[in-house]
């Protein structure tokens, strides 16, 4: 472990192992000190020496142990003593910023996620030049025909949201789908939806449908189909679920 890439290392410094331990003795307990595991050479009559570190929970780590002297001294002193992680020591895993570590469904009541001013996501709703009145000009109109936001779903957004939604739970590809009798786009239970994911995507209007109240793909679907042959469906291999009984509860019978 011993290097000399910057400079010779001094003889004094370099054996000053005793010196080194004794100076980290002073700041931790003796039994968090292990064995002496080389040095590096930081400077003219600078080595660093490191010690395995005994510390409970810091596996792999160990200490650094500065000792430096003066130019044609004798006396070595100890500059600096820290805590450094080796090359298997346990680590925290890397800091990742809370707006990337925000998924899906982390948003609940109370809780406000703001969208950057950058987002690519979004592109403003409408331009008009700073001057007025054009620009209230411009605003009225836009107003009137409901197009009033600041900003709406850019074509980056547009994409990353069909994506999402497409290789969901109601898309295609989904285990409920690839059982159904029929597909979303021949169902009478599904809405079309206006804009630019309306050629791929409606909302489903059956209550009795897992995605009632949702957003499905024209290629998604489920056994609630309204066009659902049950006769149909069982020479397929599909059925009906079994009967359910309720063996627990008691139903009050009126008696006469």
């Amino acid at each position: 472990m011993t290097s000399t890439t910057r400079a010779k290392a001094d003889a004094a410094c370099a054996g000053a192992i005793e010196i080194a331990r004794l100076g980290l003795v002073d700041l931790v307990p003796d039994s968090e000190v292990g064995e002496h595991l080389g040095f590096d050479v930081e400077g003219d009559r600078v080595v660093t020496h490191y010690f395995a570190a005994e510390r409970s929970g810091y596996r792999g780590w160990r200490w650094s142990v500065t000792v430096a002297r003066a130019s044609r001294q004798k006396a070595i002193t100890v500059d600096e003593v820290v805590l450094l992680p080796g090359a298997d020591a346990v680590l925290a895993p890397a800091w990742v910023p809370w707006r990337e570590r925000v998924e899906p469904g982390d948003v609940g009541p109370g809780y406000l996620l703001p969208a950057e001013d950058d987002d690519p996501r979004l592109a403003p709703g409408y331009t008009a030049a700073d001057e007025r009145p054009a620009a209230d000009a411009v605003r009225e109109v836009v107003d009137e025909l409901g197009l009033g936001r600041p900003r709406v779903l850019s074509a980056e957004g547009l994409e990353q949201a069909a994506e999402r939604w497409y290789s969901g739970s109601h898309g295609p590809r989904a285990p409920i789908a690839e059982s159904a009798p029929g597909r979303c786009a021949t169902c009478g239970f599904l809405l079309h939806v206006a804009g630019p994911l309306g050629a791929v995507f409606g909302a489903c209007a059956n209550a009795y449908s897992p995605s009632d109240g949702r957003i499905v793909s024209y290629d998604h679907g489920c056994g609630a189909h309204s066009e659902v042959d049950v006769t149909a469906a069982e020479d397929a291999g599909m059925r009906l679920p079994d009967p359910v009984l309720d063996t627990i509860g008691n139903d009050e019978v009126e008696r006469f």
